[in-house]
């Protein structure tokens, strides 16, 4: 069993260092390289051309779309964009892409020279610095058949290639430095920051669990934050935020207990286990050199002109952490509230739902409440509830205008979740409408007051309060639809 040291130890005696490299999918409608659909889920081997399949005599063309989509990314994260780049072969045995190599970009990446402010929790900023965005293709997808999963000691493994040739960027920051205890954090809120962008921007769908977005994580420790960098280790694929950081975590204190006893890191990779958040031990790393990149011969050298890289600038859509601050600012919510929208995933959605007519403060109860449970009950996103901001908005307005109380509106909308209507047919079917008509009030509360003695003397008796027994009285026998502000004057005339 691997031994490790207390995190609290590692931060006394250790100063980590991370350097992340983010896989983005891009979200184009065919592959990088040739014509052959972009899509998830289909049968296996079914999404596939002889380019795709590396076949002789087949050449590559560059996917425009994909060039487009890097440039923007290259844009948000702050990056000057190359006026000439180049694709290079990475020579690197994959079982999984049948041409023996990867089409990707080395010393010439599309992007380069850029940083993305990241805000932690408690509203800390740490700027990253990235060093570089370049494109590139997906591998294929192995299944390992048999024993634990992995190809050792299985019995058998399945290929798929309809991954293969899927249009990626790779976005590899610098080292960052002076994280401390913070590192886990920093790295998960990282990728969270670019996950956010992926989607602000609509490049990828950027869905983890779905692997649209992959990370791998290098760390190292040092002595002081004056010291060289040390040894680092590379772990693999991690594909959540909480795997991320439990990956740092692990590394930071298996890497703190093998120096704090005089040995050395060896430079590799490494599988993360989500069982139980540990990391072992994949192949010794090697440098970029032992790739033996070396300019792709069938792809013409991409030259973005700089109208059209203008173009796209002017294009980009307001960013995330932007839009947060503007309408945090305009919603005036608090920065716990906004945490909590972030990351329920409902800030666009409230959004929309204002913009539809609702007030913040109703967009967000609705969404963040009933919502939220019936999406959670059925295991889908709040963008997938059959219910749209424009219901929403629609029943905040039935709100607003006295036709409905909150009970009676969560009625509404659970029979708009149910398929029922807008929360306009709803009430109409259901009869949901409050009640306001004086006579019918008043014949209510002479009910509640005949059943009611004790109570009628204890409010003549100057306890006032006691009315609160009528009005639930009231409010029980018209199922909820009384308007209950107007019950109770009602009741307090009949003691004047």
């Amino acid at each position: 069993m691997t031994e490790l040291l207390e995190f609290s130890e590692v931060v006394e005696r250790f100063d980590p260092v991370l350097g992340i490299e983010v896989h983005v999918e891009l979200g184009t409608k065919t592959k990088m390289f040739d014509g052959a659909p972009n899509a998830f889920g289909d049968e296996p081997n079914t999404l596939v051309t002889p380019t795709s399949l590396g076949m002789p005599g087949s050449l590559p063309v560059v996917n425009r779309t994909a060039v487009e989509y890097a440039i923007k990314i290259g844009l948000a994260l702050n990056c000057s964009i190359a006026e000439m780049c180049r694709f290079a072969r990475k020579n690197y045995f994959y079982p999984d892409l049948t041409k023996n190599y990867q089409t990707s970009q080395s010393d010439e990446p599309i992007a380069f020279d850029g940083w993305v402010d990241v805000e932690l929790e408690d509203g800390t900023v740490v700027r990253v610095d990235i060093e570089r965005a370049h494109m590139e293709e997906d591998a294929g997808k192995n299944s390992h058949v048999g024993g634990s999963g992995r190809i050792q000691g299985a019995e058998y493994s399945l290929v798929d290639y309809n991954r293969a040739g899927v249009p990626l960027v790779e976005i590899v920051t610098r080292p960052i430095p002076n994280t401390g205890g913070r590192a886990p954090e920093v790295a998960a809120a990282y990728v969270r920051t670019l996950r956010d962008i992926f989607r602000a921007l609509q490049v990828s769908e950027a869905r983890m669990e779905r692997g649209n977005v992959r990370a791998d994580i290098n760390l190292s420790l040092r002595d002081t934050p004056e010291s060289p960098l040390g040894t680092r280790t590379e772990t693999k694929n991690v594909n959540s935020f909480t795997a991320i950081e439990q990956a740092v975590t692990y590394e930071m204190r298996r890497q703190g207990k093998v120096l704090s006893d005089g040995g050395t890191i060896t430079q590799e990779t490494r599988h993360f286990h989500d069982e139980d958040g540990s990391t072992s031990s994949g192949r010794e790393k090697s440098d970029a050199d032992d790739y033996r990149y070396f300019p792709e011969p069938d792809l013409v050298p991409v030259a973005p002109s700089r109208e059209w890289v203008e173009d796209i600038r002017q294009s980009l859509p307001e960013l995330p952490n932007v839009k947060r601050r503007r309408l945090q600012a305009e919603w005036e919510i608090s920065n716990l509230e906004l945490r909590d929208l972030v990351n329920a995933q409902a800030l666009d959605i409230v959004e929309a739902t204002v913009k539809a007519g609702a007030t913040p403060a109703a967009a967000r109860k609705w969404w963040t409440g009933v919502i939220a449970r019936y999406c959670n009950e059925q295991g889908i996103e709040l963008d997938q509830a059959p219910v749209t901001p424009a219901d929403v908005a629609e029943l905040d307005g039935l709100v607003q205008s006295g036709k409905l109380n909150d009970k009676l509106a969560r009625q509404a909308l659970d029979g708009t979740l149910a398929g029922e209507g807008t929360p306009t047919e709803v009430v109409a079917k259901r009869g949901l409408e409050i009640v306001s008509d004086d006579s019918a009030l008043e014949k209510a509360v002479d009910d509640a007051m005949a059943a009611n003695p004790d109570v009628v003397e204890k409010i003549r008796g100057g306890k006032v309060q006691a009315a609160g027994a009528l009005v639930g009285a009231v409010m029980k026998t018209t199922r909820g639809q009384a308007d209950a502000g107007k019950v109770r004057e009602i009741i307090m005339s009949r003691f004047e």
